[in-house]
């Protein structure tokens, strides 16, 4: 079916809290949350035929990435020259704010 930028929805805070817990339970030590700034994200949205964007986890060393990349309407990730990706955000811990029900 193909993109048609409304995928994904809303989900209420205790399946934050319940997804967040079992990620955190599985993966004691590890980096629990990638933050990318809305410069970033508003560049990969701009993109011609971006309708979303889609995350792929990856590694650096032992350290979780997250990479970003738009998709246009065929479920196609848009990588080819002149179209950005994303990466190297601020990850947590240690840039994790304050500790809440989601991080902690």
């Amino acid at each position: 079916m193909p993109f048609n930028g409304s995928e994904g929805s809303q989900i209420t805070l205790s399946r934050a809290i319940e997804l967040t817990t079992n990620y955190r339970d599985a993966n004691q030590g590890k980096i629990l949350s990638i933050f990318l700034g809305t410069n970033i994200l508003k560049k990969l949205l701009d993109q011609p035929e971006s309708q979303g964007i889609r995350f792929y986890f990856g590694l650096d060393g032992e350290a979780t990435r997250l990479v970003a990349v738009s998709a246009d309407h065929n479920e196609d990730d848009l990588f080819t020259d002149g179209y950005l990706i994303a990466d190297e955000g601020s990850s947590g811990p240690p840039h994790s704010g304050m500790a809440n029900v989601l991080n902690s």
